[in-house]
């Protein structure tokens, strides 16, 4: 199935939800997924291997981390060549003074917001799907 393309389309059907517990960005040291991890995302970088995590499966594996976010799913099955999706997001959050760490996956975009503001990164990016509409 094609994902949408059209950003009026994705945006006014984001339906942003809000993904239970709280996930952290690590990495592991060595380059090698420890075990007992099950991320919800791995970047591989010269630097080492990025995992975002449940915060408790970091700590069991003595993962080092900093930041820790709450996971938002866009239910929106955007294209992975969609324009203008990430940036109208971003902006959005922007403009509610939260960060965000954006994800693409094969069906949704994921964004990770800091955990303590999650709700309120979800009511943003409710009211921009309902200014789209």
């Amino acid at each position: 199935m094609t994902g949408e393309r059209d950003l009026r389309t994705l945006l006014s059907g984001l339906r942003p939800e809000l993904n239970p517990g709280r996930h952290v960005f690590a990495t592991a040291p060595d380059g090698v997924m420890p075990e007992g991890v099950n991320p919800v995302v791995t970047v591989t970088e010269p630097e080492g291997l990025t995992l975002v995590l449940p915060e408790t499966e970091a700590v069991s594996a003595g993962l080092r981390y900093d930041y820790v976010a709450g996971w938002i799913t866009l239910r929106v099955h955007s294209a992975l060549d969609a324009v203008g999706l990430t940036a109208a997001v971003s902006l959005a959050l922007t403009d509610a003074g939260l960060s965000c760490n954006v994800v693409a996956g094969f069906h949704h975009d994921h964004v990770f917001v800091p955990y303590d503001r999650a709700a309120q990164a979800v009511d943003v990016l409710k009211a921009l799907a309902a200014e789209s509409g």
